[in-house]
């Protein structure tokens, strides 16, 4: 759906029930509408932040916008047990891809054509502080979008807990991890891939039950999130290939 703009139509799109990534108000704006639109998302759990004037008439220039827009979710979002129970359906083990705070929309779109190709049953993204699943997410997936679930949850390590009580090991990415060609990556699993800049929190790297790292035989130290992403699952897929 994209961004939609106007007192109104973010009211609707809010009672609706639609998947709203974030709402962006004007700084010192003030309506009974607008005052509506904040309990709304509050209530919803939506993030809801606010802005200067040119950044919204930036946006949509010469348009009524009335200080007020929302990002809306090209594609709905799914519970976490959803993915949990399609990964049943299939008698297969689950295999997670849970992404703590990605903000880039091409980093998350390219690492939706990872889960697609590699046989990921669903994505989990956090609700703060990281893109959601935008018009420049789709395209960047270039179609995987329609194929991979993603759940958006509002505490990545929360749900990782709730994920070990179901019987998933949690897998953790960073510098100086078991080396990847050596870990057991078969089973019910859940693999955590960190920032673009500053990698797993603290908290949600507590919940990992072992952390892998990428074998690295250059000068550079680190990769792309999303190439990163890209290497450790095709290194899951094999090995649950053979299992």
């Amino acid at each position: 759906m994209g961004d939609i703009y106007g007192r109104n139509p973010v009211k609707e799109a809010l009672l609706s029930g639609a998947s709203v990534n974030h709402v962006y108000v004007v700084k010192g704006a003030h309506h009974k509408v607008i005052d509506e639109i904040y309990h709304l998302a509050r209530d919803r759990k939506v993030p809801i932040s606010q802005v200067e004037r040119k950044k919204i008439d930036g946006l949509f220039p010469g348009a009524n916008h009335q200080g007020v827009y929302a990002s809306v979710a090209e594609q709905d979002y799914v519970e976490v047990e959803d993915i949990i129970t399609s990964a049943k359906v299939r008698g297969e083990d689950p295999l997670i891809l849970v992404l703590d705070e990605i903000e880039d929309p091409h980093n998350l779109g390219a690492m939706l054509r990872s889960a697609d190709a590699f046989g990921v049953h669903g994505v989990i993204i956090s609700k703060r502080h990281a893109v959601g699943l935008t018009l420049a997410v789709a395209k960047a997936a270039a179609g995987a979008m329609q194929y991979i679930p993603v759940a958006r949850v509002a505490n990545i390590a929360q749900t990782l807990e709730a994920l070990k009580k179901e019987g998933v090991w949690i897998c953790g990415t960073a510098v100086g991890g078991e080396a990847l060609n050596s870990a057991r990556l078969s089973g019910p699993l859940a693999m955590v891939i960190g920032n673009e800049g500053r990698g797993m929190r603290p908290l949600v790297a507590k919940q990992c039950d072992f952390v892998v790292s990428i074998p690295m035989r250059g000068h550079i130290n680190s990769l792309n999130a999303s190439v990163a992403c890209g290497i450790v699952l095709a290194a899951c897929a094999a090995q649950r290939a053979q299992a």
